[in-house]
């Protein structure tokens, strides 16, 4: 009998488990993986023309490591980018913008793309994805009373996407030129851009663009 009683309230505990928390009794079925495949873009964000004031913004020309697997041979969507990213940077130097470059891995200033080099007092940091990660970036910004940064580089969806984004959550405003960065595939660049346009708590800080639509 005391075994019969002790089945009875095991049963009554999973039964009362699964009334409780329904999603524990078996698995959803309509998380993301399982639901693939009917996923559609969104909508396409709006590229917007943008003034921006050269004296208290910041050009970031983030990765553009001539070597694979970076903007080298392999990377030809990063390679496309390097003219307009050579346009624009020549446009801001004119109107005496600050910039700044990044580096990753074992490389320094001197393998990034030759049309990009960096002139001699302007900075580079060196991190993993977010380049505010372990560098000077941000008291750099600070320092020059930067108030605005425009995100290019190579790897949308690692240096762009968290530099950018991290730039956005310290309060600064962000510019993305949409022919300035580059990835992998096309999905990246897709994932990166709508994010960054969309990204909770900072979205409604960044305007997306294209290098041709940015004055100062």
């Amino acid at each position: 009998m005391t075994r019969r009683f002790a089945v009875i309230a095991v049963a009554m505990t999973i039964e009362a488990t699964m009334i409780c928390n329904p999603i524990s009794s078996s698995a959803r079925a309509d998380d993301i993986v399982g639901e693939w495949g009917k996923v559609t873009p969104p909508p396409v964000p709006a590229i917007k023309p943008v003034k921006a004031d050269p004296k208290t913004t910041a050009l970031l020309m983030l990765d553009f490591v001539q070597h694979d697997p970076y903007c080298g041979n392999q990377k030809p969507r990063c390679g496309a980018t390097l003219p307009a990213m050579k346009r624009l940077l020549d446009k801001a130097r004119v109107h005496g913008t600050v910039v700044i470059y990044s580096v990753a891995g074992k490389y320094e200033a001197s393998d990034i793309a030759k049309d990009l080099t960096p002139a001699g007092n302007e900075p580079v940091v060196k991190s993993k994805a977010d380049k505010f990660l372990n560098t000077d970036l941000e008291k750099i910004l600070k320092e020059k009373g930067i108030q605005t940064v425009i995100v290019t580089g190579n790897s949308a969806n690692g240096a762009v996407l968290y530099t950018a984004s991290g730039a956005a959550l310290r309060g600064l405003n962000v510019i993305v030129p949409i022919d300035g960065l580059s990835a992998d595939d096309l999905y990246e660049e897709q994932l990166t851009v709508w994010q960054l346009a969309n990204g909770p708590g900072f979205g409604g800080q960044v305007t997306i663009t294209k290098s041709n639509m940015i004055d100062f």
